[in-house]
């Protein structure tokens, strides 16, 4: 009997050690089952949704990150565009040829001071009008739509409108300056090397800004109202507050407003392009419009995809860390 009792207790204990006993009531067995039904479930949402995601993810890999990656593939051949590209002899040539074309230098600086004049500029004005907005002055909702309109634009028909605006002869801004007895001023606006690229600026801030108020508006009423009655509890003028106090609190909308302006200033080839044609002169040819210039116009298509490719990383080295400050920060 005492055998026979032995084994019986020996199988039970085998049991409880295979069920895996916890003190909740629940066992590693059930655990794991659980655990089963939930990935099979996960896959089967997966499978579910195949036919929403899988074929624009297909299309975006083949038509973006393909085409990127073709047109990388391209400036390391010598292609011109006659005939089929040679993958045999891949080399960096054209990006050497790069460095020592003086058309290149002169694009690649034009395209950082637009990319930097621009933006800050914007982001200059913008913030300005935000503040005044934000002392709740009437007919506010009707100024932001009027003032937020131009960004609705494309960049044909801004360029299409600022050309009839910059007319020297019957432009609104030499007729203005004529008839304020300041003919003095007026200028060949469009025409003259010297005022090109601030010509450029100033329009491409007349249609930007208002999306720079909206951004800093959002965060100017996001800001407490007991803080702008402390700053004038403890007499702080108002230009100090908003310096010292304010505006510092506003570096999230500053850095995401920063962000898409550069991305449009990267883009602003039709809107150069529509003023100029191909050929802006040294003052004002930038990289996208030299890239064109080069593959359609001299039809270089090797020459004009190493130039594609410099403006990507451009793009990228103002995307990138963005991104990944907000992938950090928990926000995608």
């Amino acid at each position: 009997m005492d055998l026979v009792s032995r084994l019986v207790r020996s199988a039970d204990d085998e049991a409880h050690e295979d069920a895996d006993v916890r003190t909740d009531g629940g066992t590693a067995t059930s655990e794991r089952q659980g655990s089963g039904r939930g990935f099979l479930a996960s896959n089967r949402n997966l499978v579910e949704s195949l036919p929403f995601w899988l074929p624009p993810a297909l299309l975006v890999g083949l038509f973006v990150y393909g085409a990127i990656g073709w047109n990388v593939l391209i400036s390391l051949t010598d292609w011109e565009g006659l005939g089929s590209p040679e993958y045999g002899s891949l080399d960096l040539s054209m990006y050497a040829q790069l460095l020592g074309d003086d058309t290149f230098i002169i694009a690649f600086r034009n395209t950082l001071v637009l990319l930097i004049a621009f933006t800050v500029v914007s982001l200059a004005v913008g913030l300005v009008v935000a503040i005044l907005v934000d002392q709740r002055i009437r007919f506010e909702n009707t100024f932001r739509t009027v003032y937020l309109l131009p960004m609705s634009l494309s960049f044909v028909v801004t360029a299409i409108f600022w050309s009839w605006m910059y007319n020297f002869e019957i432009g609104m801004i030499n007729q203005l300056l004529r008839l304020a007895g300041l003919d003095f001023l007026t200028q060949q606006w469009i025409s003259d090397p010297q005022w090109k690229m601030a010509a450029i600026i100033f329009a491409l801030m007349w249609q930007f800004s208002g999306y720079c108020m909206v951004v800093y508006l959002a965060g100017l009423r996001a800001i407490p109202t007991e803080q702008y009655e402390a700053a004038r509890t403890d007499g702080a003028s108002t230009l100090r507050m908003y310096w010292r106090i304010i505006v510092p609190q506003l570096r999230a909308s500053t850095t995401s407003a920063a962000v898409v302006l550069m991305v449009f200033a990267l883009k602003a080839f039709d809107f150069l392009y529509v003023l100029f044609g191909d050929t802006p002169g040294p003052s004002v040819d930038i990289l996208s419009v030299m890239m064109f210039r080069e593959a359609f116009s001299t039809t270089n298509w090797a020459y004009g995809s190493a130039i594609a490719t410099v403006l990507f990383l451009m793009a990228l080295s103002v995307i990138g860390p963005y991104l990944l400050t907000q992938y950090r920060r928990g926000d995608l």
